[in-house]
């Protein structure tokens, strides 16, 4: 009994010191590497780009237990930025993303999952008052300690949303129902 008691407990913290523990990011958007884009088809005949300028979030990633990440990201609205004032004070308007009603989008996680060449992100998309579920896919870019001394983790995700979906009741066409979610973020482990 005394042979296998040391072999457990060794074998224990072997188990332990290997796995690793879901840790903490804040999205590092003040120094700019944190993009929320997106673009649509203009009448089917081109793609406009846009960005958000002004958001911030967190998110906790364990790769080895990826039931336990989590994300959270609020968008402030009016900040969004195609590069075209008229375009984007229409934007803001009514006909799309309604700023002065709902100056915030908000994305909460629900589930991550990994599939083979990331993960899947479910999570719960707030827009335009109201909430539906959108799926992400994202893939872990790079992870380490950086020049400063912080441990960093930057993702890319994509994803897709139905602009009925959040009552955005302008319509520009057939080509022109999907919004595609173009994301990228830098998080610095807190």
């Amino acid at each position: 009994m005394k042979k296998s008691l040391p072999g457990v407990a060794l074998s224990a913290l072997m188990l332990m010191s290997g796995s690793a523990v879901a840790a903490d990011y804040k999205i590092d958007t003040e120094g700019q590497h944190a993009f929320v884009n997106f673009r649509i088809q203009h009448l089917g005949y081109s793609w406009l780009y846009g960005t958000f300028k002004n958001f911030e979030g967190a998110f906790t990633f364990d790769e080895n237990n990826p039931a336990a990440d989590k994300v959270n990201v609020t968008i402030n609205t009016a900040s969004v930025d195609t590069n075209h004032a008229e375009r984007d004070k229409h934007l803001r308007s009514k006909d799309f993303l309604n700023s002065a009603k709902y100056p915030q989008a908000t994305f909460t996680s629900t589930e991550v999952e990994k599939n083979a060449d990331g993960l899947n992100i479910t999570g719960n998309l707030t827009l335009n008052g109201v909430t539906k579920p959108v799926k992400l896919n994202a893939k872990l870019i790079g992870e380490g300690k950086d020049p400063w001394g912080n441990e960093r983790a930057g993702f890319e995700a994509q994803g897709k949303i139905h602009l009925k979906d959040f009552n955005i009741s302008k319509d520009l066409g057939p080509a022109s129902q999907d919004a595609e979610l173009i994301i990228s973020v830098e998080g610095i482990r807190q």
